[in-house]
């Protein structure tokens, strides 16, 4: 292997950026004492959280489990870096149970290794910037948008960003080069599976050592709505969700910081497949809007999902929103459900803000009450306001999916809940690459545009709350996109990595 040279289908790096991603490479191999051949002995054991709903195994080292075979089921490569990419795997597990696979979790961190060292290492990194971006409106602006939409900001600032191996625009095919040089340190890891097995991944990351590993079936599930170059992998297949992101990783639109015309992606790489989603939310679509326009037209109290992010950031606008929804909650107007997911330094934060009201939220600690609690409300009144907070990822990730059918409007920031069928208010982004999640919902149909201030934010609550035609709206437009397949794409990637075919059921 060259180590200064790198290219994309066809696009040659500078060498100068391929010997700063064989460094960034470096780097890791020199801080986690990389061995290129150590050996992996994994197995297959019962994922203890959702094994039981979905027949999900998990992939552990060095354990006693099932031995893994190219016939054991579909593999499911992610990461928790945040909540998203954990919910993108979360809707190829359903689709594959539905379509007669057994879904096999392959999540890097729980692997032991440098997988987990290199991304724990980014992990905290991005994490903290994230929050740094909600708290300072100048480093949002001039620094943590232009890293992730390679949009130009100041002179000085654009050098730095483009001369430093952690500071590449993710737009740009440096961007990949650093990425695939470091995921290459994965490829023992996925040389210990049948390269032939078929394999969903939910971040490039996972799609590039599987690739570097040898696995020859991988269909990237890919995120967000605004193309980057860092989640092409060469080797792989990619089930992109919209029209305008398959047109800009076609073309690599933008993908060179000099805007010059690059060779585009092939199109036996790239696929057009819809929205990644839950099987259990396509086929109850139907059902579901019809349940939220009942209770509209009831005069039943509205109900909202609030979620918070894995980073837990933008605590300012759930104050405001939690402020506002109080006096709504006791005039019996609206019901809210709050999901912290795993984070419990959001409940301490929580119930500090709330004082003495903390003492009225109704807590759900465990996934049997949340589910419980969504089947009892699903033809059933809800009141009040509710906090679920969970000692795992699986559950706090999944309760959210399973909320949604019993929800009438979700409150999330445009990430890759955008691409779930149920209405939405999009409250301000976390990161510039989130901004096109919204256009896309916004278009569809089914939610609001990105409300960017507080003031807009409570401004739709209130809309939603005491209107009904918004709420009409994007329940018809769900129903409709459903029926020309906009929320197809978990069975499409599935389908793709097996080398079968799927068709929407005739009704």
């Amino acid at each position: 292997m060259d180590r200064n040279r790198f290219s994309l289908y066809g696009n040659e790096l500078k060498p100068s950026y391929a010997r700063m991603a064989a460094k960034w490479q470096d780097m890791f191999t020199s801080q986690f004492d990389y061995d290129p051949n150590e050996t992996y002995d994994l197995s297959l054991t019962p994922n203890p959280y959702l094994g039981d709903e979905f027949g999900l195994m998990d992939v552990v080292r060095n354990g006693d489990g099932e031995p893994i075979s190219a016939d054991s089921g579909v593999m499911i490569g992610t990461v928790r870096m945040g909540f998203g990419h954990y919910r993108i795997a979360m809707a190829g597990m359903s689709a594959a149970r539905a379509m007669g696979y057994t879904p096999l979790w392959l999540d890097l961190l729980a692997i032991p290794g440098i997988p987990s060292d290199v991304i724990n290492w980014w992990n905290t990194n991005y994490s903290k910037y994230s929050r740094l971006s909600q708290r300072s409106k100048l480093f949002n602006k001039y620094v943590w948008e232009p890293v992730t939409t390679g949009h130009r900001t100041l002179p000085g600032l654009w050098w730095l960003l483009n001369n430093t191996a952690t500071g590449f625009p993710w737009r740009f095919l440096k961007a990949n080069a650093r990425d695939y040089r470091k995921s290459e340190l994965f490829g023992p890891l996925h040389r210990a599976l049948p390269p032939e097995m078929p394999m969903l991944t939910s971040h490039m990351w996972n799609c590039m050592g599987a690739v570097a590993g040898g696995m020859t079936n991988v269909v990237d599930m890919m995120f967000d709505n605004w193309p980057m170059a860092f989640q092409l992998t060469e080797g792989a297949k990619h089930g992109v969700q919209s029209p305008s992101g398959y047109y800009g990783f076609r073309v690599m639109n933008g993908f060179d910081e000099r805007d010059r015309i690059l060779e585009p992606t092939p199109s036996d790489a790239l696929y057009y497949v819809g929205h990644h989603v839950d099987h259990e939310l396509v086929e109850n679509i139907e059902v579901d809007c019809e349940a939220r326009l009942r209770r509209l037209h009831n005069g039943d109290p509205r109900r909202f999902l609030l979620t918070m992010g894995g980073a837990g950031a933008q605590r300012d606008l759930f104050h405001a929103i939690i402020e506002h929804a109080l006096p709504m909650v006791e005039r019996n107007e609206a019901t809210f459900f709050i999901n912290l997911g795993d984070h419990a330094d959001n409940w301490d934060w929580l119930q500090a803000e709330l004082g003495s009201k903390a003492s009225s939220v109704n807590l759900i600690r465990t996934w049997a009450e949340a589910k419980a609690l969504a089947d009892d409300i699903r033809e059933g009144e809800a009141a009040g306001l509710y906090v679920l907070l969970f000692d795992n990822t699986f559950h706090g990730v999944y309760s959210t999916n399973y909320l949604m059918r019993v929800v009438d409007v979700m409150i999330t920031k445009p990430s890759e809940l955008a691409f779930y069928p149920v209405p939405k208010i999009f409250n301000e982004r976390v990161g510039g690459h989130e901004a096109w999640g919204a256009i896309r919902g916004a278009e569809l149909g089914d939610g609001t545009i990105e409300t960017r201030t507080i003031p807009r934010t409570l401004q739709a609550i209130d809309l939603l709350t005491h209107e009904p035609d918004l709420l009409e709206m994007f329940c018809d437009s769900i129903v409709k996109n459903k029926q020309i397949g906009i929320y197809d794409g978990a069975y499409k990637c599935v389908a793709l990595a097996t080398g079968t075919t799927w068709e929407r059921p005739t009704v």
